[in-house]
């Protein structure tokens, strides 16, 4: 079994590639800058007993994204389950957006999981089996002040996953998605301690979550046990805005 988790270096990335390597999956940790922490993740993996390899991969970059999907199958064989982890987030106003900053936001969140599902697809469909799981946002179901264009590149993904479920079930392949809520990660490292106690006080679990986390989600989806579940989003937010 074959997993191919991008922005696998670091968070939720990381602890998803370590889940599933747990679960018994050779693991293609994809990064893009993070070249130290995609081998670290590898090396903690071959540690484990698993198997492991980093690629770099940019997947704003649809020919790039091809290439590698095409060497992780040749080395590694069939790919069954594809993370679309790969992420970037932003605060700004509205206003302060510039094209700039609008087209980067949905390159690497919205085009980034096109690109790689597109990529893989083929493979899936002529096995007539794989599992796709994208990772999006509680601000793409509800919507972020001050994050306006991360919230629509996650709105995005979460619309693919129902759209792109119902367009290849008839060929075996399942597609999901989770959205995590606020999670201890670099994205979320630069919040102060009163931002985050607040954070905790809108959460009913009174805690914020761990990449952990939401890898127990990915594990689920990727899993048997979510043989019948497509089209989904899986909120992994510790209650928040229920």
């Amino acid at each position: 079994m074959v997993a191919v988790i991008t922005g696998a270096g670091k968070g939720i990335g990381r602890a998803s590639a370590l889940r599933l390597a747990g679960d018994g999956y050779k693991i293609a940790v994809c990064y893009n800058r993070s070249k130290e922490a995609a081998k670290k993740t590898v090396s903690d993996i071959i540690l484990s007993g698993a198997k492991a390899k980093a690629y770099r991969l940019d997947v704003t970059d649809s020919e790039n994204v091809n290439s590698v999907i095409a060497d992780i199958e040749k080395d590694f064989g069939e790919i069954e389950v594809l993370v679309n982890n790969a992420g970037i987030a932003e605060q700004s106003l509205f206003t302060d957006i510039t094209d700039e900053m609008w087209q980067k936001m949905i390159d690497v969140n919205l085009s980034g999981a096109f690109y790689c599902s597109r990529a893989v697809l083929p493979y899936m469909i002529h096995r007539k089996r794989g599992k796709i799981v994208n990772i999006a946002s509680i601000w793409g179901e509800t919507g972020g002040s001050c994050e306006v264009h991360y919230s629509a590149a996650k709105a995005g993904v979460i619309g693919m996953t129902k759209a792109l479920a119902k367009e290849v079930g008839p060929s075996g392949i399942t597609v999901n998605c989770v959205s995590p809520g606020v999670i201890l990660t670099d994205m979320t490292s630069h919040f102060d301690e009163s931002t985050i106690n607040g954070l905790k006080d809108e959460t009913p679990l009174g805690r914020i979550g761990m990449p952990e986390d939401v890898a127990g989600a990915v594990s689920f989806l990727a899993s048997a046990d979510a043989d019948f579940i497509t089209g989904q989003n899986i909120s992994v937010n510790g209650g928040m805005n229920i």
